[in-house]
């Protein structure tokens, strides 16, 4: 399961951190400043993220980037402002082009933006600025700034712990990971990301042509449920001929050194790299939710927006007053799952039957939680539950909505549930991603020339230029290598 489509609105009740505010050294600036957060709370907070931001995208398995990000990104840290700090490096398997920290020192890109770079240097120098906001403890100090205070699920229905608990509280938890940082904040970190590539021998002057290209993609603020760069990390005034200039200052502590570009063994590492969605762990067709690894299939009601993430499917009405949130049990029999489920979710069983999901044992259960309002009054939530069992395994649907809505939302609940069924369409089972493939142009042409011989659609030359950080009018020498897309 994976992301497929535009995230809907899905926040997270989150507990109230009462920490007792001091005076700290902050180690870029040397200045005193109030912060909420100790070193070993930072810490401690980055160690709790982790497994969320891991559960809410995967880790994208490629060992060889891997180790070129932990050797230089460890590299780096032990040049950085915060040497004794231990860095955890992960790609994650998103085809979003972002990288971020959070606090404690665990950073992170995406396999979508190591797709876009072009060379070692442009990873190098994002890599560089995301430890800057580790570095001036800029994320340390959004959570003295901001209390997240308690939020809600599908426009303000939800309100329980146990339905937030229910909703995925790792992937609902992203939004407290994806606080903007200020202008004031992206500066630094600029400074910070070329002062450490170029210490530790890059070009940073790259870092400043890739943010040109990420301006050139003109990303909205969310791509596929997760946000783009741009929308977490606000573009200063004049970023690129900034970057430029702290570079030229930098380089020219380091007279007669050649800083490395390196675009050759880069485009080499992710040569075969997933680019865009991955149709094995989950797509969507025609409003149909397909699964080629666990091989099921399910239509959902047109016009909701669904999630995909490793953990679950969540899928939501256009109006935002109800959903459907589809799991694995960790049970191994309908009854035994539903039965944990009313448990933990402190349900009252309204009607619970035995039926058959195309030829799937399953049980089939209505039930509904009351709870207190933020303004103290009463609301009563009803769910409709689908534990199917496949293959050894238990399926669950829950339906939401509101004691108001419910009815209205019911048969569209029950069409989903009641279409879940074993996929068994080779051209869905045998679907593949998109990778990078790296070619060497055999003559002196043009980059349009370039994409011909090699069989481009036509139209995907100009995301393929992007891509390339390339004008298609450009001239091409014979061996340049170039990225192109294929299976």
């Amino acid at each position: 399961m994976k992301t497929t489509k535009s995230i809907f609105s899905i926040l997270i009740i989150a507990s109230l951190i009462f920490l007792v505010p001091s005076c700290a050294i902050n180690p870029v600036t040397g200045k005193k400043q109030i912060m909420f957060v100790s070193e070993e709370q930072e810490i401690a907070m980055g160690a709790q993220y982790h497994p969320s931001v891991v559960s809410t995208f995967g880790i994208y398995d490629n060992p060889a980037i891997q180790k070129f990000i932990e050797e230089k990104g460890t590299e780096m840290g032990k040049i950085s402002h915060r040497p004794n700090l231990k860095y955890h490096f992960t790609i994650l398997d998103s085809p979003v082009v972002n990288a971020f920290a959070v606090p404690g020192g665990y950073l992170y890109v995406t396999r979508g933006i190591l797709a876009q770079f072009n060379s070692e240097a442009e990873l190098i120098g994002v890599l560089g600025h995301e430890m800057g906001h580790v570095t001036a403890r800029h994320s340390a100090q959004q959570q003295t700034n901001q209390t997240i205070g308690q939020a809600v699920l599908l426009g303000g229905m939800l309100a329980s712990k146990e339905i937030y608990k229910l909703a995925d509280e790792a992937m609902a938890g992203m939004q407290l990971l994806f606080m903007s940082f200020s202008r004031e904040n992206e500066r630094e970190s600029d400074r910070l990301g070329v002062e450490y590539a170029t210490k530790i021998g890059y070009d940073a002057h790259k870092m400043a042509d890739f943010f040109q290209v990420l301006e050139k993609m003109s990303m909205g603020s969310e791509q596929a449920g997760v946000p783009t760069f741009f929308s977490t990390h606000p573009n200063p005034e004049d970023r690129f001929n900034s970057v430029h200039r702290i570079s030229d200052e930098w380089q020219a502590k380091y007279p007669g050194k050649n800083f490395i570009v390196d675009t050759n063994d880069y485009l080499s590492m992710i040569d075969g790299i997933v680019y865009g969605e991955d149709p094995r762990q989950g797509f969507v067709e025609n409003n149909t939710f397909y699964h080629p690894e666990l091989k099921f299939k399910f239509a959902f009601p047109s016009g909701w927006k669904l999630v995909n993430a490793p953990t679950q499917v969540q899928m939501a009405a256009p109006d935002q007053k109800a959903g459907i949130i589809f799991m694995l049990s960790d049970e191994t029999t309908p009854a035994a799952a539903s039965q944990k489920a009313i448990s933990d979710l402190k349900l009252s069983i309204i009607e619970s039957k035995d039926v058959k999901v195309n030829g799937n044992n399953a049980v089939a259960v209505i039930s509904q939680q009351a709870s207190q309002s933020q303004s103290g009054q009463q609301q009563v939530i009803k769910l409709c539950s689908y534990f199917i069992q496949k293959d050894g395994k238990v399926y669950t649907f829950h339906g939401i909505a509101s004691d108001a809505d419910f009815n209205q939302f019911l048969p569209s609940f029950q069409s989903t549930m009641k279409g879940f069924a074993s996929l068994t369409e080779a051209s869905k089972l045998n679907v593949k991603p998109d990778r990078i493939r790296i070619k060497t142009v055999q003559k002196t042409s043009t980059l349009a020339d370039a994409f011909a011989y090699f069989k481009v659609p036509k139209e995907q030359y100009k995301e393929l230029a992007l891509l390339n950080n390339m004008e298609l009018n450009q001239q091409l020498t014979r061996g340049k290598l170039i990225k192109v897309i294929s299976q």
